[in-house]
């Protein structure tokens, strides 16, 4: 088992990460989409939540998933700033409005001292999206990890 830093521990336990993905897994077997989550301590300066979730897309690889439906769920923790990206297939159906409306219930739950439910609520909100639009098919594969990545 990986050991975590300190800073996600005082966030989220070892089964917390593990819940989680566990919903990414059940979540993407409804859906050709992907779901990850990123951690980070601080949002690096100068950039702001939304430009740096960008950013970790890219790295992470989640921009060649074959029909562009992948989903990002950052969170800052230090610093209090999430964000939300949707590659370019799945944003063009469900818009700004939407990652807006996931990252309200983020902030209602997190703001409750909740994160783990935070995540798995945007979890749930992200895979029913996903499953409307781009249901899972006969010869969907597992793009990316399930695992919660960190920075």
């Amino acid at each position: 088992m990986t050991r975590h830093p300190r800073w996600i521990r005082r966030l989220l336990s070892d089964e917390d990460l593990d819940a989680i993905a566990r919903a990414i897994q059940s979540a993407e077997r409804r859906t050709s989409g992907e779901i990850r989550v990123h951690l980070e301590r601080r949002v690096p300066r100068p950039a702001d939540p939304l430009a740096r979730a960008r950013d970790v897309f890219a790295r992470l690889g989640m921009h060649r998933t074959r029909e562009r439906n992948s989903v990002l769920i950052y969170l800052a923790v230090r610093d209090r700033r999430l964000a939300i990206v949707g590659d370019e297939g799945i944003h063009a159906r469900v818009g700004d409005d939407h990652w807006a409306s996931v990252r309200d219930l983020m902030v209602e739950q997190l703001r409750s001292q909740r994160p783990r439910e935070a995540l798995l609520a945007a979890i749930a909100q992200t895979a029913d999206v996903l499953q409307q639009h781009f249901p899972r098919r006969p010869d969907d594969t597992d793009e990316l990890s399930d695992r919660v990545s960190t920075a």
